[in-house]
């Protein structure tokens, strides 16, 4: 499996100026084969992994999933 290294903080503001979503990009990378994403910090210490899938249908259900994860965890800060 193929490993991709992304440093976090310059990636979602990468996405903000860009007014793109993560998925959008993680669908471009797609091309059948999965990647381990790694998300690191300045000092390139892990903040978190993602697997891409080798497909659209399984990251799509992937951000159903995260989506659901999300909105439940924002709920319990309420």
């Amino acid at each position: 499996m193929e490993k991709v290294q992304i440093q976090a903080e310059a990636f979602f503001e990468l996405l903000k100026m860009k007014d793109t979503s993560m998925w959008e990009i993680f669908a471009q990378m797609i091309d059948g084969k999965e990647r381990e994403i790694t998300f690191v910090n300045e000092e390139k210490k892990m903040l978190f992994a993602y697997i891409l899938p080798e497909n659209l249908e399984k990251l799509q259900q992937d951000r159903e999933k995260f989506a659901t994860q999300y909105a439940e965890k924002l709920s319990g800060l309420n």
